[in-house]
């Protein structure tokens, strides 16, 4: 990346010559991604979802259901909310306070996680599952502003780096705060022991499982320290010359809407991008409740699957963001998509006594070592391709969005960019929730999620990006 050049971004009559960001905005900018990944990766992923649906829950099958329920509430409040927003914020033309207000509600919901005792009363299980809807919408309308930064940072040709390399630093800050909480602070409840075998760092009560319930408040504060360095530092978007901001915000989305069916290539990538993105949520959203079910997976098993995913994302976030630039962010996506599909099937092909449906395997041993069973040495083997190829994928997304859409119009377009991957969202979670309940069975229900895989994939095909 360039530190300082005058370069032009965009193709429209609106598009202006752009300075470069010098290199402490841009590790600024790449620094949210690091504040934001431990919900992702910490609360909504590895460990505090498996220790919802498993212990807080009446019981995993409802646990499970309940989470799904709840992602499906958030999903349909994104959609509702995040491209009016994005037409509000280019209207004004900053953006900066409205990710400082939606990240004050982001750190609270994310403390509040600390109230989910184990087998929580009706109450209760209502306030956290509230924290939780509010902190996975307030972390994408946050993202959504933080996206509209990007393309007035580095000209396109490095736009795919950029994304890349912001998804890859996530990666490594969900591996390093996975990485304390696992090693250092969240213990087995049977040996009392953290994933590196040692007591936790902390006195916490084991029984009311403070240490799986410190996820929360521990996300928050690394939230918060974190985006110190984006406030501070990274320059914030101006309303381009030109734009209008005394029409209203719903006049000014509606017009884009319309504008829609005209540009086809933006509306079958949104279009696609809507059902990929939601299968791809749904692998992430019960993908460690599936394995934790599975295999009985306690916080040590969890805790060292999230950290061998997390390192495979580092890698494919990285490769996915130099490929980007040299092949193009459909190609990317596309044939990252491909291995997604391989990886999420080869994940539902195990079970306690089967690995790639037919082949039987001895069940996992009780009180065997982590990872020491045939079956989960295959699903460990399926799981590491989904973590190669969902950073690029999301990555790619980003960057073709930034290219695709324009300059006056970026952030509506990033509103429109997170109400396509929430519009639906609530389909593939409740899907999942109510096969899962319907059946009784997890594994009929995450095989929903190949639908919406296969759907994006062939919607992307037509898409043309410029170069």
């Amino acid at each position: 990346m360039q530190d300082a050049a005058t370069i032009s971004q965009g193709t429209g009559p609106e598009s202006q010559p752009i300075k470069a960001a010098p290199r402490r905005a841009l590790v600024s900018w790449v620094l949210f991604d690091w504040a934001a990944q431990p919900y992702y990766t910490l609360v909504l992923t590895f460990l505090f979802a498996p220790y919802f649906a498993n212990v807080v829950a009446p019981n995993p099958a409802e646990g499970q259901a309940l989470w799904g329920y709840a992602a499906a509430a958030a999903g349909i409040l994104i959609a509702l909310g995040s491209p009016f927003l994005g037409a509000v914020a280019d209207g004004g033309g900053r953006r900066k306070p409205w990710i400082a207000a939606f990240s004050v509600v982001l750190v609270v919901s994310l403390a509040t996680l600390w109230l989910a005792v184990p087998a929580a009363d009706t109450t209760t299980l209502a306030v956290v599952l509230v924290a939780f809807v509010a902190a996975t919408a307030m972390a994408e309308f946050t993202t959504v502003f933080t996206n509209s930064i990007m393309p007035s940072l580095v000209p396109h040709s490095q736009l795919g780096r950029l994304s890349g390399t912001g998804w890859a630093v996530g990666y490594a800050g969900g591996l390093l705060s996975l990485a304390i909480m696992a090693g250092l602070v969240v213990a087995d409840p049977t040996s009392g022991r953290t994933l590196l075998g040692l007591e936790p760092v902390l006195a916490l009560d084991a029984a009311t499982r403070e240490g799986d319930r410190l996820v929360g408040p521990f996300s928050a504060i690394w939230y918060v320290l974190f985006m110190i360095p984006f406030f501070l530092f990274v320059p914030d978007r101006k309303r381009p010359p030109g734009a209008r901001g005394d029409k209203p915000a719903l006049a000014e989305l509606w017009q884009t809407l319309r504008s829609l069916p005209s540009n086809r290539d933006m509306l079958l990538f949104l279009v696609a991008r809507m059902l990929y993105s939601d299968g791809l949520a749904a692998i992430f959203a019960f993908g460690g409740i599936y394995g934790a079910s599975v295999f009985g997976w306690g916080a040590m098993e969890l805790g060292l699957f999230g950290i061998v995913l997390t390192i495979a994302g580092v890698f494919g976030a990285l490769i996915g963001g130099v490929l980007d630039d040299r092949v193009g962010s459909k190609t990317v996506i596309v044939v990252s998509l491909l291995l997604l599909l391989v990886g999420a099937l080869g994940i539902l092909s195990v079970d306690q006594n089967h690995v790639l449906y037919f082949t039987e395997v001895d069940p996992k041993a009780a009180g065997s070592k982590p990872f020491s069973s045939h079956g989960e040495l295959v699903f460990l083997a399926f799981a590491v391709v989904v973590g190669l190829v969902a950073a690029p994928v999301q990555a790619a997304s980003r960057a073709l969005l930034a290219r695709l859409a324009p300059p006056d119009k970026i952030t509506q377009y990033f509103g429109l960019f997170a109400f396509s991957g929430k519009v639906t969202a609530f389909m593939a979670p409740l899907l999942v929730a109510a096969v899962t309940q319907a059946t009784g069975d997890q594994r009929i229900g995450m095989a929903s999620i190949a639908v919406f895989l296969i759907a994006g994939f062939l919607l992307m095909l037509p898409v043309r990006s410029r170069a």
